[in-house]
């Protein structure tokens, strides 16, 4: 087990965990509006529901992800837990004080923010399912199944790490931004998750259909 193959891992994490997505944009306005801590939970939130599907996976419980009713309902409530908060952060765009607002929403919220948004968009799902089964099946068939634990560990610190990023990055915003910057900030991402919200009741609808 070399130290590059254990740092490819690492970067794996760091790659699934970058693109733009419901959890990244709320983690972005959350770190803006409140500071590090609050865009840190944020992401803790997501990879605790990460850690879940990775767990799953592990496990080879692939086949129950797999079934239409449950993509169905993971579809409905994920649109529904995206609209609600894209519309929440549009609502509030406009009491938004950048003196005041450190502190103002819990971190239990946030926290729960992060994970709500991860374990219910169908797309974590399907995402973890093609990429993290793929990447079990190619490390078993190379390395043998006893290191599985240990390469999944250096991923989910991938993960970790970019949380750590996203968080310090939304702090340095933070010191530049007006309240008309943050609240133009704050309706764009409400929009983003409004999106993905529309795009996954579509699914749904598809999926009944």
């Amino acid at each position: 087990m070399s130290i590059s193959l254990l740092a490819s891992y690492i970067f794996l994490g760091l790659t699934l965990a970058a693109p733009i997505g419901p959890v990244n944009s709320a983690r972005l306005v959350k770190g803006i509006k409140n500071g590090f801590w609050h865009a840190w939970i944020v992401g803790t939130g997501s990879m605790i529901a990460d850690a879940i599907f990775m767990f799953l996976i592990y496990l080879g419980l692939v086949n129950f992800l797999d079934m239409p009713i449950i993509q169905i309902f993971f579809w409905l409530f994920g649109g529904f837990v995206l609209i609600y908060s894209g519309m929440e952060g549009i609502i509030k765009a406009n009491s938004i004080q950048l003196a005041s607002s450190r502190g103002r929403e819990s971190l239990f919220k946030c926290f729960l923010t992060g994970f709500i948004l991860s374990i219910s968009s169908p797309l974590s799902i399907l995402f973890w399912i093609g990429i993290y089964g793929s990447v079990l099946a190619k490390t078993a068939s190379n390395y043998g199944h006893a290191d599985l634990l240990i390469y999944s560990s250096m991923i989910f610190l991938g993960l970790a790490v970019w949380d750590v990023i996203i968080a310090a990055i939304t702090t340095g915003f933070r010191r530049f931004l007006t309240y008309n910057s943050l609240k133009t900030i704050s309706v764009f991402s409400g929009m983003s998750l409004i999106g993905f919200g529309l795009y996954f009741g579509y699914q749904c609808i598809k999926a009944l259909i």
